[in-house]
């Protein structure tokens, strides 16, 4: 059985740092054989840099994901050209940077990787995710039936039925983009892992991973505000996915969500808890 660790958007300096922290065990702990990270909001909350690639990579990630944020940090245009493990949505047009999928060697056979991004409420609007995929997918059966997509995507109905299009001929459809984990997390009849949205690596306390304030008041004045990415507690949110590499079917699908205390910030309690736990106060 092969095991695949996916992990949701990771939303700056916070989330990028309990990521690479928290891999060791987490690949010990559950023996995973293959990681993917959204990393499109890894650099200060929009985009990612060559330099933060690296130390992912680094780290034990497999392949890097991305979405609408890809291109917001402009040294990663060149960049991608030279590190195909960072992976831009499928469903660019022609002559885009960089590649939309990957097929890697893991300790237990080939793996597949395709990023593509929605349509409905998206900027900007791509190609159709729908006829990219069945083109990708038929490509990279003939090297490997174990894949998974990373479907980046504002509406769930649409991300749900990217997973129904791909029931049997993948092996996991996770959604990302929304930073809101979902719980749908199921198998479908074709042996199609599908979890309408991962969630994301960043801070507890806050809106999509970003200061609080900031946001409400903008909410409220419709005035323009800085968005500075949040601080303390971190929750790390994804899913971790068996499948079986004979066939390329999904055998189990189970959520991850943890809330992480940063040893940097002040607070008595700097333990892992999973997600409605409530940390204990000091006396």
């Amino acid at each position: 059985m092969l095991t695949i660790l996916f992990l949701g958007d990771i939303v700056g300096e916070p989330g990028r740092s309990t990521v690479i922290a928290r891999l060791p065990e987490l690949k010990q702990q559950h023996a995973i054989d293959f990681i993917v990270v959204n990393g499109e909001n890894a650099a200060g909350g929009r985009g990612i840099t060559p330099r933060i690639t690296i130390d992912l990579l680094r780290a034990g990630v497999s392949v890097i994901t991305t979405g609408d944020h890809i291109w917001d940090q402009k040294e990663i245009i060149p960049f991608l050209a030279t590190e195909p493990r960072l992976l831009r949505p499928i469903n660019y047009p022609n002559g885009a940077p960089g590649s939309g999928s990957i097929v890697l060697e893991s300790a237990r056979g080939k793996v597949g990787v395709i990023n593509v991004q929605a349509r409905t409420f998206m900027q900007p609007i791509l190609e159709n995710p729908f006829e990219a995929l069945d083109l990708a997918v038929t490509r990279m059966r003939e090297e490997t039936s174990v894949i998974l997509v990373d479907a980046h995507g504002e509406t769930t109905s649409e991300k749900i039925a990217i997973g129904r299009f791909l029931d049997g001929r993948v092996s996991a459809v996770i959604g990302t983009h929304t930073h809101v984990q979902t719980a749908d997390e199921q198998i479908f009849a074709g042996g199609t892992a599908f979890l309408c949205d991962a969630g994301m690596c960043g801070p507890a306390q806050s809106i999509l991973g970003r200061a609080i304030d900031p946001i409400v008041n903008r909410f409220i004045s419709n005035l323009p505000a800085a968005f500075p990415v949040a601080k303390g507690e971190v929750r790390l949110c994804g899913a971790i996915i068996a499948v079986d590499e004979m066939n390329g079917r999904a055998t189990q699908i189970t959520r991850v969500n943890e809330v992480i205390a940063r040893a940097s910030e002040p607070g008595p309690n700097l333990s892992t808890r999973r997600d409605g736990e409530v940390p204990s106060s000091s006396t």
